[in-house]
């Protein structure tokens, strides 16, 4: 991952930022500053130029909560999921319709910066994407700076120290802050990622299957943080496992694209009513591995 990347995925505004940010001097880290916000979609269509693969997805993810989306490859769940921080929009040929509303407030109306939207809702990837050669440290605090955000170093130790503890890093790294993020293993690497998301304080965070390239330990010691997370930010993950779904979500959304037709929620509701009673065949059969 690259300087570049993190720009992208934290947003680039034309202006060159939010006023005076670089000016700005930020408070400690603040614990109560990162309460979870509820996510609402509101009819929302996505198209990659003219394949529509989204057809009118309304969904309300709780403040607080988990909510896992699941169904098979292609039905849009990863469209769906980067349309929720505007990430839909870096692709050329992308398009859409309809809201996503942070609290009560549409991301997309004009005048919302990117950077703004990409700070309170942040994203980890399926791939861990540290800075490879950077420190572990500094990998942290990397969101902040880019951002324009500045603290002093006392704040700044005490944001490393809050955020890797928040995602189970902090035992394990503490000794060796200032060695490469790039040595990390896999899972110890999506963790520093997950640090580095909290620390520009999310109100929600994205998982796009964060754990599939992860051996079992690893999946174990993610699944532990975002159920330790979900007290303090709202968590939507994607994930083609049940299992883990059942394991980590309160709410369960189940997208499938039935005969070429673009993909919608056939069914959506507390986790385990879904798993062990759910209303339609199609989420009977598939929850029960049936298909997909």
């Amino acid at each position: 991952m690259t300087e570049t990347d993190l720009t992208t995925l934290l947003g680039d505004d034309d202006d060159g930022g939010a006023e005076g940010a670089g000016d700005h001097a930020e408070p400690g880290f603040d614990p109560d500053r990162t309460t979870g916000r509820a996510l609402e979609a509101r009819a929302v269509s996505a198209w990659f130029g003219d394949h529509k693969v989204l057809d009118r997805v309304s969904l309300e993810m709780p403040a607080g909560r988990v909510t896992a989306l699941i169904g098979p490859s292609g039905c849009g769940k990863s469209t769906f999921l980067r349309i929720l921080n505007r990430m839909h929009e870096l692709v050329p040929s992308a398009s859409l319709a309809g809201e996503v509303l942070l609290d009560g407030d549409d991301i997309y109306a004009p005048g919302r910066r990117l950077t703004e939207v990409r700070a309170r809702i942040g994203m980890v990837f399926q791939k861990p994407n540290p800075f490879p050669a950077m420190s572990i440290y500094d990998n942290v605090t990397s969101g902040l700076k880019l951002t324009g955000v500045r603290r002093s170093r006392s704040e700044l130790d005490e944001t490393v120290e809050y955020c890797l503890s928040r995602a189970g890093l902090w035992t394990e790294v503490r000794d060796r802050l200032r060695q490469p993020g790039g040595a990390l293993s896999g899972g110890q690497q999506q963790r520093l990622c997950i640090a580095r998301s909290l620390a520009v304080v999310p109100q929600v965070l994205l998982m796009d299957e964060p754990c599939s390239a992860l051996d079992p330990t690893s999946t174990n010691r993610i699944e532990e943080t975002i159920r330790e997370l979900a007290d303090e930010v709202t968590i939507v993950i994607v994930t083609h496992n049940m299992q883990q779904a059942a394991r980590v979500s309160d709410v369960c959304a189940f997208f499938l694209a039935r005969a070429g037709s673009p993909g919608r929620i056939v069914e959506y509701g507390d986790t385990e009513a879904m798993f062990g009673s759910p209303q339609d065949e199609a989420t009977y059969d598939y929850v029960n591995g049936r298909f997909g």
